[in-house]
């Protein structure tokens, strides 16, 4: 066993069991925390579909949108050839779990820029398109001009507090709401697209969802030009991510109600001697601290939480036509593929019929060969 006394200078000397001295420094004397926060609190997702609030950056000046959205079918398995010359198994093919999303075409809504001020990004304004044309079916719910108070009074409920007053957006825009706009000092230009659930027969909702997509590439007033230009046009996956790149996949996680710290957080069984019960921690904390600390492990909420997939790699991006990808019987609880759908290696969050969105990787790994798809099963996935 080592011993440190402590010096003068900022360093310690380490004294062994040999008897000899070694001067380190106190920074090499580190370990990692003990215990993640990084998913606390462990509580529900607001809502079912995630929000990306962070957009990675680039000096491009080719502009293009940054993300997508599809739904998730099922998995199955490939056999592809590993073209990663620095790879074992170099030329051979290899068999890779993977995941469907049907990922039918988006519409874009409307454009909005954001201006700095001292407490972060502030929205400057926004520009749509005349919804009632170009718009989707099924979007007037999203566009309701009643406060929710109104409606449950109209309606014969008791009339909530809550829900401010939306307005109207089935006009064209204006030229002086795009002067406004332009002539403001933006540092961040998105835009705002929405799905069309109606196309895929696989999901119970019928209602779009509208969500914020980021753009990247030349500067703000190009990037409002460019957004303008594509009010009311329909988005395709393929214009925005391309074979073989990486993708980051965010999600809500499939629910599993309340659970025990066992499950929860994988805790060790207590010994069936020192104790009554033995699925459950051992103690709660020291006594004199008079409460119980949150990194304590205790029974609660396991499941439904947003997490994000980085660097999950693009293998196929097809439609049914071209090949079919629906195996025999159908995806287990969600049915068959009947849009344009995407490859992706691997596992990614949430159940069958869950949205998800895609982003551009944040922290890319740079991917070796070319992508070489040689055979997809489409066997049945009943009794599987």
């Amino acid at each position: 066993m080592s011993r440190y006394f402590p010096d003068v200078e900022g360093s310690v000397l380490e004294k062994s069991r040999t008897g000899n001295d070694r001067r380190i420094s106190m920074a090499d004397r580190h370990r990692p925390r003990r215990g993640s926060m990084g998913y606390s609190p462990r509580k529900r997702s607001v809502r079912q579909f995630p929000r990306i609030s962070t957009w990675p950056s680039s000096h491009s000046s080719e502009i293009r949108v940054q993300g997508f959205a599809g739904w998730k079918a099922g998995m199955t398995h490939i056999m592809m050839k590993d073209n990663n010359p620095n790879s074992t198994s170099a030329g051979q093919e290899i068999r890779k779990a993977v995941t469907i999303v049907e990922t039918p075409p988006m519409i874009v809504l409307a454009v909005r820029g954001y201006r700095a001020t001292p407490y972060g990004l502030q929205t400057a304004g926004e520009i749509w398109s005349d919804i009632s044309s170009t718009g989707p079916d099924n979007l007037s719910p999203r566009f309701a001009n009643q406060t929710k108070g109104e409606r449950d009074e109209e309606e014969g409920r008791k009339p909530s507090k809550r829900g401010g007053r939306i307005p109207s957006r089935e006009s064209a825009p204006s030229e002086d709401a795009i002067n406004s706009l332009k002539n403001q000092d933006l540092v961040d230009v998105r835009l705002i697209v929405c799905t069309q659930p109606y196309m895929v027969s696989s999901i119970p909702t019928k209602t779009p969802e509208i969500m914020e997509v980021g753009l990247e590439g030349g500067d703000t007033t190009s990037k409002l030009d460019w957004g303008l230009e594509k009010l009311g046009e329909k988005l395709e996956f393929q214009d925005v991510f391309s074979l073989g790149q990486e993708v980051d996949v965010v999600g809500v996680t499939k629910g599993k109600g309340w659970q025990g710290s066992i499950k929860r957080f994988g805790l060790k069984l207590l010994s069936h001697k020192n104790s009554k019960r033995r699925r459950q921690g051992g103690n709660m904390g020291d006594f004199g601290t008079g409460y119980v600390r949150k990194t304590i492990r205790q029974a609660g909420q396991l499941g439904y939480h947003k997490r994000t997939e980085l660097n999950k790699r693009i293998l196929r991006i097809s439609n049914p036509d071209e090949s079919e990808i629906t195996p025999a019987g159908g995806f287990l609880h969600y049915g068959e593929v009947v849009n344009p759908y995407i490859i992706i290696e691997g596992s990614l969050p949430g159940p069958a019929k869950r949205l998800l969105r895609f982003r551009d990787a944040i922290r890319p790994s740079n991917p070796v060969g070319d992508v070489e798809v040689t055979y997809v099963s489409t066997s049945s996935k009943q009794g599987v």
